[in-house]
């Protein structure tokens, strides 16, 4: 049976730490985040890579791994992020907004698009893109293969940031919802 398939992924990890140090830097290289870029903007830390891998979560499991053993910073998510404006929908799906809006609406497609999970009664409600995406493969034929890992990979990572806020029978239960 042949390998897989090695290839690059693209992505980009916030982190919490300083990324902007020469000695943090350093570290990270020699930990082999030799295929990122890292950066801070308004206070926030990221690394973007071009990682090389078989699998994007083999490339993303790494690229965690080598920063937090290479560094006191702490990762605490992927990018993109799951939730997303109209504006950000018509991006990712290369249509414009008033396109994506009547798809919302189903004045236009197949109907039953996701509804909004936040600020469902505002003027810019906001939609998980993991559900957008899995609507738009059969509805469209847009396939965006890491949406939903990239949200699971988000959701444990914010479960650990939590866990250590939660008293011992908070997490014994939110362990409990995650199996």
């Amino acid at each position: 049976m042949p390998a897989p398939a090695v290839r690059e992924h693209p992505f980009t990890l916030i982190v919490d730490g300083p990324v902007d140090d020469d000695r943090v830097l350093d570290a990270l290289f020699e930990a082999g985040c030799d295929d990122a870029t890292f950066g801070s903007v308004d206070g926030a830390g990221f690394a973007d890579f071009r990682r090389t891998a078989p699998t994007f979560l083999q490339a993303v499991r790494s690229a965690i791994l080598d920063i937090e053993s290479g560094s006191d910073l702490r990762v605490m998510r992927i990018e993109p992020e799951d939730l997303v404006t109209m504006a950000e929908i018509a991006r990712r799906l290369g249509r414009s907004r008033e396109g994506v809006r009547l798809l919302i609406t189903g004045e236009r497609g197949p109907g039953s698009f996701p509804p909004a999970v936040s600020r469902v009664r505002s003027r810019s409600p906001l939609w998980r893109w993991v559900d957008v995406a899995a609507w738009a493969n059969p509805a469209l034929g847009h396939r965006d293969p890491v949406a939903a890992l990239t949200a699971s990979i988000n959701a444990a990572l914010e479960i650990r940031r939590q866990r250590s806020s939660l008293a011992t029978r908070e997490q014994r239960f939110v362990a409990t919802l995650v199996g």
